[in-house]
């Protein structure tokens, strides 16, 4: 398949990201730069300089609203993509209201009772949505850590180890793998798997 032939699929697809810190707005970039039609994005939140570390964010933008700063840059980076920002901090009826009418949702929290939340809510009342979770990203190092698990209609992405706190902090290089991950989790479902891909 061509990048070409992978736009036209993905023009048409929804995908929706709840949360644009550090995996919302990484995995919200790489989508936006291969073509996805439509972004749905939710988040209450502010930039700030302290998000810098990891955020796809800058500096010029410290005190915007994040879903506001997210679609200025999404913008920049592929003017034809759509994007309908909330800036709402997410509920359990919000996320079945907000990302009803997208083709997969994305989880993108830093909060584990909001990951929490959001697994419940889509499991009992949007069981036919796919969700690509990240959970265990922070520190650094240990790449061969970091991997990509799948249950039926939930993928989980990152280590599943490395909970974020004080001492061992969320940073770009090991927050943007997941964030990839997660984004090309996305294109496996929408897309299907590359069969041209070579595997050793």
């Amino acid at each position: 398949m061509t990048f070409e032939q992978v736009k036209q699929i993905l023009k048409t697809k929804t995908v929706g990201i709840a949360g644009c810190g550090g995996l919302g707005s990484n995995c919200a970039v790489s989508l936006a730069r291969v073509g996805i039609g439509r972004l749905v994005l939710a988040d209450f939140d502010l930039v700030e300089e302290g998000n810098l570390n990891r955020q796809f964010y800058f500096h010029d933008q410290i005190g915007m609203l994040k879903v506001a700063a997210m679609k200025q840059n999404l913008f920049r980076i592929n003017p034809d993509v759509r994007v309908n920002t909330f800036d709402i901090r997410l509920c359990q009826s919000d996320i079945i209201e907000v990302y009803s009418k997208c083709d997969v949702i994305v989880e993108a929290f830093d909060k584990a009772e909001m990951k929490h939340m959001i697994l419940e809510t889509v499991h009992n009342y949007m069981p036919d949505k796919y969700l690509v979770m990240g959970v265990g990203m922070a520190g650094w190092g240990e790449n061969n850590l970091i991997r990509s698990r799948q249950s039926d209609k939930l993928i989980i992405c990152g280590d599943e180890l490395n909970a974020i706190s004080k001492d061992n902090p969320p940073l770009a290089p090991r927050v943007g793998v997941v964030a990839n991950m997660q984004a090309n989790a996305v294109l496996e479902i929408l897309l299907g798997t590359n069969e041209h891909q070579v595997h050793s």
